[in-house]
């Protein structure tokens, strides 16, 4: 199977403090998934997303904190639900995030997320989402510029059990900038502390941590990725 990765580091020094167990890997190492969906479910992601491009499309890598500011006004939401062939996860974006939970919220309105997959799974440590090799996935990241979100640290938002954080660049990013597309949740019960302060935690499952659990079960291969697809949508909820 053909694949690519993109590399988004978690905080190394933290990680060998924490030990070397294989499930402590960086929280971003990605890989090309195979493209199962159909050239009819991408043409309706699409023709359903443009009801809302035509309203938001003038995000770009430049604007992107005014864009979220007035964005995060214009939507109150913060509750969302990932649904999977193995169950439903549902989460509470914080608002004291505001530009992470705009930029969620905006990806998930205009289907970003429905053409993407659980690409990461290290049991016991975190489940991670966000990417693949779909057009659809690729033609989005390309419009918007591969923008970036400036680190939101709030000494109340820890890496505790079902913790939704932002993966990130570490080379190269001495800002800590998340990336907009790729998330990860927290599936070790005793959290992931030592990633306080290295990644932007922006929300907290409240409902399927079963769901969690069975993702978390699949078969991986030596990097971690599931040696199946899980494919995701999300949907806004209230």
């Amino acid at each position: 199977m053909k694949v690519f990765k993109i590399t988004f580091l978690i905080f190394a020094a933290s990680l060998l403090s924490c030990g070397t167990n294989n499930s402590e890997k960086s929280t971003s190492k990605e890989k090309k998934v195979e493209k199962k969906d159909s050239v009819n479910s991408s043409k309706i992601v699409e023709k359903e997303s443009k009801k809302v491009e035509k309203t938001w499309d003038s995000l770009n890598a430049k604007n992107v904190i005014p864009f979220f500011t007035e964005f995060g006004k214009q939507n109150k939401k913060s509750i969302v639900e990932i649904s999977t062939k193995f169950g439903k996860i549902k989460i509470r974006l914080y608002k004291d995030t505001p530009i992470h939970r705009a930029n969620f919220l905006f990806l998930t309105k205009i289907n970003y997320f429905d053409t993407t997959v659980f690409y990461r799974v290290a049991k016991n440590f975190v489940i991670q989402g966000g990417n693949s090799d779909h057009f659809y996935t690729i033609k989005q990241r390309k419009k918007y510029g591969n923008y970036q979100l400036e680190p939101e640290f709030r000494k109340n938002r820890r890496h505790k059990y079902g913790a939704l954080a932002a993966a990130r660049e570490w080379e190269h990013n001495p800002n800590k900038r998340s990336s907009p597309f790729q998330f990860y949740i927290v599936h070790n019960r005793n959290g992931a502390h030592h990633l306080n302060g290295e990644h932007t935690v922006f929300g907290e499952v409240i409902s399927g941590f079963k769901t969690m659990d069975r993702i978390a079960a699949v078969k991986v291969g030596p990097d971690e990725w599931p040696l199946s697809d899980v494919h995701m949508t999300i949907k806004i909820l209230e």
